[in-house]
């Protein structure tokens, strides 16, 4: 990981030189920051950066995203200020996994406290649920209906269905790391548990994980949660915003620094 982790940092620097922007931010996301890499996963770095003031100081409308696919090991993306901010307003679930990710490789801790101190206040746990349960959804019907099922996709349903619990039960954002949600919402001894910590311990030890036969309880327990959630979810709370003059105040504030 170490030197893993260098090339990373230097693809950032390489970033910053390339495009002539500050790297406020990068971290780990995808599976290695949820906490079920395979041996062969890539490493998906996602970053915030900002440009010299006089970029935001001109009538064109500008690209505002990076994206550097940099190998088959290193996919590097990152997102303006400016867009970030906006979509952190509107309670972006992306954007508040990355603040909570467990490797971080470069952080302004200025800037990035000032964001999180303002996260709480801009959750939604609405809108949270319906990006969460939309994701179950879409990778239920893609990948575990049938007879056979592709069976690594049981993690790309439990993460966002165990999100949906959290956020109904804690009515905070969930924990980025999947064996967190596991632990404290799933039965410790239970069939469901039992069934889960295996597939977990199986994807870790880079096991083989194509199709196989469904796994009749976590089929069950993700039929019975979906359905539950899309009918409560238009009945759970929906505060979150109300931050707007905060954002710019920081958004104006950082600009002027780095500028």
């Amino acid at each position: 990981m170490t030197e893993v982790k260098s090339i990373i940092i230097e693809e950032l620097k390489k970033i910053e030189r390339e495009e002539d922007v500050r790297i406020l931010y990068a971290c780990e996301s995808g599976s290695r920051a949820w906490g079920f890499p395979s041996k062969d996963s890539d490493y998906d770095v996602r970053f915030l950066y900002i440009r010299p003031l006089e970029w935001y100081l001109s009538i064109f409308e500008k690209r505002d995203v990076i994206e550097r696919p940099i190998s088959k090991m290193l996919d590097i993306n990152g997102w303006d200020l400016k867009k970030a901010l906006n979509l952190f307003r509107k309670s972006n679930p992306p954007l508040l996994e990355w603040l909570q990710s467990p490797t971080v490789y470069t952080e302004n801790e200025s800037v990035v406290r000032q964001i999180r101190d303002i996260s709480s206040f801009t959750f939604s746990p609405r809108s949270c649920m319906h990006h969460y349960l939309h994701m179950a959804k879409g990778n239920y019907r893609d990948y575990l209906k049938g007879d056979h099922v592709k069976i690594k996709k049981y993690f790309y349903v439990l993460r966002p269905v165990l999100a949906c619990e959290w956020i109904e039960r804690f009515h905070t954002m969930p924990p980025i790391e999947f064996p967190v949600l596991v632990e404290t919402l799933l039965q410790e001894g239970s069939v469901l548990r039992v069934a889960v910590d295996d597939l977990l311990i199986r994807k870790r030890a880079g096991d083989e994980m194509d199709y196989e036969p469904r796994i009749q309880p976590i089929n069950e327990f993700l039929e019975e949660r979906i359905s539950y959630y899309e009918q409560i979810v238009s009945e759970v709370e929906a505060a979150g915003g109300g931050q707007d003059g905060r954002l710019d105040e920081l958004f104006r504030t950082i600009v002027t620094l780095q500028g």
